[in-house]
């Protein structure tokens, strides 16, 4: 055999300069959401010279090995941190192993969540290293990548079956090594010829397709629709071979291989997937693709599709290779003359109009007919035969895609190379005929509109104010010039033009201003509400005998001064809301959120009890393990059994959810439940507002000795909904765009919270909250804090641009909307909620109408995961102590504490308490915090205010420019924008330019900063055997009825119904994992993007 050729081109880095070409495999396991941390480090990688397949998060074992294994990879690298990393690793070293594959590198991180004595076991196990945060600040980001590298620098191409025999046997692995020795050049020439000879005898039973266009057009969504009909039309019978290329950076050689991330219909025994580099400047395609094409069909496939890189007008290599081709496009190529300078036109059998939802498709769709027409001289056909179909791959069983299919086979008969027929009924479209709109065309520039209402209403102000202060100047100069006897009835025009010039709502402000200074200065703040009178004390007093006031009051005299004030910022509960949306914080119920989840929900019961018994309120904050906030089901393999408990708790039926509630009355107004969870929300959401129907029910049933009757079953029910108080996260927008939980397609998940929202309208759901906007989770990913601010007000703006266009009022839905901020140590977070308040309520009466109720923005705070380090933990509390107080002091409506051990672990009941302390010590002891608006009159504050108000409407207007929130994340902006700043963040880490005390400055002298021991929580082989008893038992008890159950469900779906008016009976008698996948059917699984 030939010397395997060595890499020409250099990596950018200077570091460890490779041998070999190094292809690795990034992903973040089974479970994990966002996966900003590979993020970076695949980034690195390619900057280093290495082709990498990034798969993106939530990556079962099973894909992760077999992606190896296609790819012929030298190395996978993982991150995995939502607990289960012991036997995640362990299974994927396994299945290496038992596939021939044990040569390949495993390379491992968690952020600190694997503690030093579990990095020993996975290592001698045999991963290669899992790299600790003391590795990454002792080596650096590089430093980490130059040792994955060096350990991964082997040829591949070395181990290639001797016989070509090999291929035809099925052997994936042998055909990948093939595949590699072709690619470096490196075969022996007699077996590239045997090859050659035995597939120039298959060349017509094996057709070959090939799919082109621009970059950016949606190919890999488009193809693998494509490939899912192809299973679907032959029940799983083809063996498909799919080459996808990607372009090499010429500066460093590395390439992103993008295609198999965006791939659902793939993991099957009978699909083949290689992903290839071009390895050479300015080509399409790589020098080699013949003889690839030549190995795969050898190799036994029916079918063989290639797709390129993006391409530029003049550019048609696919053409050759291939016996039919398609090119994909999208609406937006611009003037029509510019396609006369497409080279594919002229040679592509058809042509796809993708993202045909786009504004301006159907001119699309005129122009590029008219020049397929131009180009083929086929004046004598009909405009609308041409080859051209309009598609919209990203939505599910789009009829525009599966027309395009019909076609794409059809072509194939018509050239000889397909004979099969298939089972699809056949559609009589030639473009998509979805008619689901989450926001319509004519609204996209909403986030403009937006930004254009808060900046006139601040213009308003500015004009106001100098009118207040005019007409009080005036006034002022006639009294004295009256009192000193001169005439001042020349003053008497200009102060009645001033008043007429004064909006109305700003002179009675300044009007009514002493007597609502005076109602402050009291002992007791009295209202009447319905009769009832509500007495509010107005002041502490201290162990000095000082009064400390409730609420602050400016001092001002000048009437402009004073309604700039009351316009921009007033007294709390009062617009803009500023300082906070209600009055008077709640007596007897501080804001602290009592947070638990682990193992099974007995545990987790247990743990809410202990946290709340020296409360009256019971606020309960829930956590899921990450199985649960997959939409999946307990299971045996080793990938899932390893998470079921750990990092949350695991539900998995309504039996679990009753036990998780067992002893809280959640219709008691002093109770209040969160619940973190997005995928699958809508059916932990059913199963929780069951609980609470069941609990109201077994209590009639106790109190009058018998069950209740129908009526007063409905009667019953609907005080329940109508009484229970809560929230569930459900933000599917954060979800895509912090690369999170998302399970089933963003079109269906968005479509499934309408429905929640238009059950809880109907049903009278005040109390509860169908959506908890998070930019938490936004903030973990790595934004900063204006981008995580800027992100979330612009998710809720887009859900009520969506809501509104379902039909629904904004004052019946905008109540039921809350947020969910992080509070980190840049100095934007001390104002994260005042400009959110000021934000939302300006544009929700200026720009929607809506009414006082709708204009106040109520969210949850949580200390900054982000800022938990692995290293000295203990410090993190003096972090969490800090960002609790700012949140404090901004008026945060319910607040939760991170545990200092969090950084590593589910906490301990001693760290949850601590945490707890940090909130108790604050309301309870720290005087400051009697008054309940420090931040207002200070100078610094405002300041602030100003700045992150305006960054926020900047960043709504460049959101704006790319079609909103949804139009941008098509394009991946707010993703990219995110992990451009986590990687910001984490080089200035690095580097100790951002100095973090314990971390890169201030180490600790005696050693390894990470505890070596510490008690770690994790769910006990017990709890998890108990819920995969009580799955099965659940599942046995409804076998009979779960089917039709789930039947109903689907045609809910398929029919356009209300999904959640379904749910409510589903979970009843099915699972989650039996609905989550039930619905995967009907709405279609997440794609992920790069």
């Amino acid at each position: 055999m030939a010397q395997a050729a060595t890499k020409k081109v250099t990596a950018l880095h200077k570091g460890y300069r490779t041998r070999h070409q190094i292809r690795v495999v990034t992903a973040a396991s089974l479970f994990d959401g966002h996966d900003a941390s590979i993020n970076i480090i695949r980034r690195i990688l390619q900057a280093s010279g290495s082709e990498v397949i990034h798969l993106g998060h939530n990556r079962a074992v099973d894909e992760i090995v077999t992606a190896a294994i296609q790819e012929d990879v030298q190395a996978i690298a993982v991150s995995s941190y939502q607990g289960g990393h012991i036997e995640f690793f362990k299974y994927m070293l396994d299945l290496l192993r038992e596939r021939g594959a044990g040569d390949i590198r495993v390379f491992g991180g968690g952020g600190g969540v694997i503690v030093p004595a579990e990095i020993r076991e996975l290592e001698e196990y045999g991963v290669a290293r899992v790299y600790s945060p003391d590795d990454g600040q002792r080596m650096g980001l590089q430093g980490i990548i130059d040792d994955m590298l060096a350990q991964s620098d082997f040829d591949p191409a070395a181990q290639v079956p001797p016989d070509v025999e090999a291929l035809g046997k099925g052997d994936w692995r042998a055909l990948a090594r093939f595949i590699t020795a072709l690619e470096n050049g490196v075969l022996a020439k007699d077996q590239a010829q045997e090859i050659a000879r035995r597939a120039g005898k298959l060349s017509a039973s094996v057709p070959v397709i090939g799919i082109t266009g621009t970059g950016g057009a949606g190919k890999s969504s488009l193809t693998d629709e494509l490939v899912l009909r192809f299973r679907l039309d032959h029940d799983d019978a083809l063996k498909i071979a799919i080459i996808a290329v990607d372009p090499s950076r010429r500066k460093t050689g590395g390439a992103l291989l993008g295609d198999r991330i965006r791939m659902n219909a793939i993991h099957v025994p009978t699909i083949y997937m290689r992903s290839l580099a071009t390895r050479q400047a300015q080509r399409e395609l790589p020098k080699t693709l013949p003889e690839i094409i030549a190995a795969t069909k050898v190799a036994g496939f029916d079918l063989v599709i290639i797709e390129t890189p993006g391409i530029g007008q003049g550019d048609a290599g696919i053409v050759p290779f291939a016996d039919v081709s398609l090119y994909v496009m999208t609406p937006e190529f611009g003037a029509a003359s510019q396609l006369e300078k497409i080279d594919m036109l002229d040679f592509a059998d058809l042509v796809a109009i993708n993202k045909f939802d786009r504004r301006g498709a159907q001119d699309a769709l005129r122009d590029v007919r008219k020049q397929i027409q131009r180009n083929h001289q086929a004046f004598s056909a009909p405009i609308e035969e041409m080859p051209v179909y309009g598609t919209v791959a990203a939505h599910f069983n789009d009829d525009g895609v599966t027309a395009l299919y019909q076609e794409l086979t059809a072509r194939m008969r018509e050239k000889g190379v397909w004979e099969r027929h298939g089972r699809l009924p056949a559609v009589g479209v030639k473009v998509s005929t979805g008619e689901t709109v989450i926001v319509p065309p004519a609204r996209q520039r909403y986030l403009a509109e937006i930004a254009e209402t808060v900046r006139g209403y601040k213009e308003t102000v500015g004009e106001q104010v100098r009118l207040a202060r005019e007409r009080q100047q005036l006034v002022e100069s006639q009294r004295m010039l009256g009192e000193s006897g001169q005439d001042a009835s020349a003053l008497a025009k200009l102060i009645a033009e001033r008043e007429q010039a004064m909006d109305p709502r700003a002179r009675k402000l300044i009007d009514i201003w002493p007597k609502i200074k005076d109602s402050y200065t009291g002992e007791e703040y009295v209202v009447k509400i319905r009769d009832r009178e509500i007495r509010t004390p107005l002041r502490y007093t201290t162990l000095s005998g000082t009064q400390i006031p409730k609420v602050g009051l400016p001092r001002y005299e000048d009437h402009g001064e004073l309604l700039r004030w009351l316009l921009l910022e007033n007294l709390p509960g009062t617009f803009p809301y500023t300082a906070g949306v209600f009055p008077f914080k709640r007596e007897e119920e501080d804001p602290t959120r009592m947070f638990a989840g682990e193992g099974d929900a007995f545990r987790t019961n247990r743990r809410f009890k202990y946290l709340s018994k020296d409360y009256a309120a019971k606020r309960l904050s829930t956590a899921f393990d990450s199985v649960t906030l997959y939409g999946y089901d307990p299971n045996e393999r080793p990938d899932i059994y390893g998470k079921v408990g750990n990092s949350g708790v695991s539900i998995a039926t309504l039996d679990d959810m009753k036990a998780l509630y067992d002893g809280f009355d959640l219709c008691d107004p002093r109770t209040s439940v969160s619940m973190t969870i997005n995928g699958p929300a809508p059916t932990i959401l059913a199963m929780f507002l069951n609980t609470a129907i069941d609990q109201q029910l077994d209590r009639f049933e106790r109190d009058n000795g018998r069950p209740p009757i129908e009526e007063e079953i409905a009667t019953i029910k609907a005080w329940a909904l109508e009484n229970v108080r809560g929230t569930v996260q459900a933000d599917i927008l954060k979800e895509d765009q912090g690369q999170n939980t998302c399970i089933f397609s963003t079109e269906f998940s968005l479509r499934m919270m309408g429905d929640i929202q238009e059950y809880f309208i109907e049903n009278q759901i005040r109390n509860f909250y169908s959506v908890s906007i998070s930019g938490y989770h936004i903030a973990e990913a790595g934004a900063n804090p204006i981008s995580q601010l800027a992100f979330t007000l612009a998710n809720g703006f887009t859900y009520v641009e969506a809501y509104l266009a379902r039909g629904m009022h904004v004052n019946d839905f905008a109540p039921n909307l809350s947020f969910f901020f992080s509070y980190g140590m840049d100095p934007e977070y001390a104002v994260l909620g005042r400009v959110a308040r000021r934000i939302w309520a300006v544009a929700m009466r200026e720009r929607y109408g809506a009414n006082e109720r709708s204009q106040k923005l109520k969210f949850h705070s949580q200390t900054s995961g982000r800022s938990l380090h692995a290293q000295e933990i203990a410090f993190n509390d003096i972090r969490t102590t800090l960002q609790a107080l700012i949140s404090t002091y901004d008026n945060t409506n319910s607040l939760h504490t991170n545990a200092y051990d969090e950084a590593i672990t589910t906490p301990t009941e001693e760290s949850v308490r601590r945490a707890m302390a940090i909130q108790m010590i604050i309301n309870k002891e720290w005087g400051v915090a009697k008054n309940e608006n420090p931040n207002q009159g200070s100078f610094i504050i405002e300041e602030l205010t100003d700045l992150v108000e305006e960054a926020v409407l900047k960043e709504f207007e460049r959101l704006s420019e790319r079609g909103g929130v949804l139009g941008a994340m098509e394009t991946g902006y707010q993703r990219g924008k995110i992990q451009e700043e986590s990687l910001y963040y984490e080089h200035r880490k690095h580097d100790g330019s951002y100095p973090i005390i314990g971390v890169n400055t201030f180490k600790n002298p005696h050693g390894d900063a990470i505890p070596e021991k510490l008690e770690l929580i994790r769910s006990t082989e017990e709890e998890k055997q108990s819920q995969l008893k009580r799955l099965h038992a659940f599942q046995q008890r409804h076998a009979d009825t779960a089917p039709q159950m789930l039947e109903w469900l689907q045609r809910a779906a398929m029919k356009n119904e209300n999904v959640f008016v379904v749910l409510m009976d589903a979970v009843r008698c099915c699972s989650l994992g039996q609905i989550t996948e039930a619905l995967f059917e009907v709405g279609g699984e997440y794609r992920r993007n790069m």
